[in-house]
């Protein structure tokens, strides 16, 4: 019986490699590039952004209802967290930048925060549950801007400027995927920067990361964090990135830690090339797309293969569910199957 159940633990990873993921698009040719994407369910989906753009499909992404938001037609939302098929809330990035929200299915949307501070850029938006959200923005006066919500993102309080996380020169976020920034524990989110200087925060608290930095396109794009403990305390956490200019480059644009971030590991093979957002589907099956496609992990980011050669900005995982979707240029969205 042992020798039996050691076989199976052995065979595993070639039992999963026989049932591979692929991606098959669903949808192209709307004239927006998508960033933000929330997977409610297997049928619930929403999609934002530019040229004020928001999609969703209630059918599991056969079908989808385009939205322009009245008022809103030349802003780019980099970002969406949807609750159900009536309730989502959107991010509207720069000058003046905004939040706002629906409650009807994006028939109508509402206005809950303004911001025309020289210089703000919102990069992604997080919520730990229906009612307590955070959304982190580029430095502003040397710290990343944060602010954060308690009622659901009916309305939002920024965090005093002394309170902010210290940006170093030359570092900022990517608003690539709306993904790096998560929630890390209940009451802690993690988000990471890129640029000159590339770090992991933990709150305020900076770490250092291995991932290519020195120049304005590089660094880290998106974190994921796998909610379960690590059996020595700290928490899976997975990093991409590299350079945006060079699509095809695999120098440094993935590393992994199961401590909180004190060590970091790279894979023995990378994936293959510049990478927008990275999504765990579970334990140790992740995704992660780039420019110029799609890459799928099978043993906690050690290895990664190339799936597919369809370039997307974002990766996500259902909340309640199995499905996972893709979303970039042009309004393609796509999806996992597995086969």
């Amino acid at each position: 019986m042992k020798r039996s159940i050691f076989i199976v633990f052995a065979l595993l990873p070639y039992l999963i490699l026989a049932q591979s993921p692929s991606v098959e698009v669903l949808a192209s040719g709307t004239k927006t590039s998508i960033r933000g994407l929330s997977v409610v369910n297997d049928n619930v989906i929403w999609v934002s952004g530019s040229n004020g753009t928001v999609g969703k499909s209630t059918n599991g992404g056969r079908t989808w209802k385009w939205i322009t938001v009245k008022g809103f037609e030349k802003n780019d939302f980099r970002d969406i967290e949807a609750f159900d098929a009536a309730n989502a809330i959107i991010i509207a990035v720069s000058e003046p930048a905004y939040i706002l929200k629906t409650i009807d299915g994006g028939e109508t949307w509402k206005v809950v925060y303004e911001n025309k501070t020289k210089g703000i850029f919102l990069d992604a938006m997080e919520f730990w549950n229906e009612e307590s959200g955070i959304v982190v923005g580029d430095p502003i006066d040397g710290r990343f801007f944060v602010t954060r919500s308690f009622d659901g993102g009916a309305t939002w309080q920024d965090i005093p400027m002394d309170k902010r996380p210290k940006a170093d020169s030359g570092e900022a976020c990517f608003a690539a995927s709306g993904t790096n920034l998560r929630a890390l524990d209940r009451d802690e989110a993690v988000f990471v920067s890129g640029g000159l200087r590339s770090r992991v925060f933990i709150r305020d608290t900076p770490k250092n990361c291995p991932i290519l930095q020195g120049k304005e396109t590089t660094g880290a794009n998106s974190i994921a964090v796998w909610d379960h403990k690590s059996r020595n305390g700290g928490r899976r956490m997975i990093i991409v990135g590299g350079d945006f200019n060079a699509d095809s480059s695999r120098i440094k644009n993935c590393f992994f830690t199961s401590n909180r971030g004190k060590t970091w590991h790279s894979p023995s093979t990378a994936p293959h090339g510049y990478r927008s957002c990275v999504e765990y589907f579970s334990r140790t099956d992740l995704f992660c797309c780039g420019l110029n496609g799609v890459d799928f992990s099978w043993d906690s980011g050690h290895t990664w293969k190339w799936i597919s050669k369809e370039g997307f900005h974002v990766v996500r995982t259902a909340k309640a569910g199995t499905a996972v979707f893709l979303a970039g240029a042009n309004g393609k969205i796509g999806k996992i199957f597995w086969k």
